[in-house]
């Protein structure tokens, strides 16, 4: 049998550097901004290729029926983008890969909405390319990178940014992004009802 337990080790250790070096005021400011468009009664529209499609789709999972189901008042309205495979398949093969997150967003996106954009590089084009028409309609932007952030980290009004040069534990973080603001958004509403 192999051993493969130093190597283990030391993606579990090169994990933990990475947590601890996360900015957690930036992680505050787009937690806060995931819940003013609950309050303003916008949509969250959700978008990623790759595994980070499977984030965009899994934090529609925990908000629309997780943290919706526990939660009093408004509900969350989330959306992703890359959920209905017939239409991603249609838009990518007549029109362009490009233009599969955009296209869906022309005549519906509004200013009170949310982009929740995520992309390992920052530069996946299909997620530029939406977010540049968010800013055209004035809708704010959550970027959620790793390596230097690319385009996607430039452009977003909000950052979540993993700053490291691996793909799997950016990643990883991604997905622990998801849940820790899900823990914390149902903390939150689970305080604020008992003390009021």
């Amino acid at each position: 049998m192999s051993d493969f337990t130093s190597e283990m080790r030391a993606y579990i250790d090169r994990e933990i550097k990475t947590l601890q070096s996360l900015n957690l005021d930036e992680l505050n400011t787009a937690v806060n901004a995931i819940l003013d468009a609950r309050e303003r009664g916008g949509v969250i529209y959700t978008m990623g290729n790759g595994g980070s499609a499977a984030t965009a789709s899994h934090m529609v999972c925990d908000f629309a029926k997780g943290a919706s189901e526990n939660l009093g008042g408004k509900k969350f309205c989330f959306e992703c983008l890359c959920d209905n495979t017939p239409i991603v398949m249609a838009i990518a093969n007549d029109i362009s890969y490009d233009d599969v997150f955009s296209f869906q967003l022309e005549k519906k996106l509004r200013a009170e909405d949310l982009i929740i954009a995520i992309s390992g590089s920052g530069n996946s084009k299909n997620v530029i390319k939406a977010v540049e028409f968010a800013k055209q309609v004035g809708t704010p932007v959550i970027g959620i990178t790793g390596y230097s952030g690319g385009k996607l980290r430039e452009l977003s009004n909000y950052r979540m940014h993993v700053n490291i040069d691996d793909m799997q534990i950016a990643e990883d973080v991604h997905m622990m992004f998801d849940h820790m603001i899900l823990r914390v958004i149902c903390a939150l509403e689970i305080k604020e009802r008992v003390f009021s």
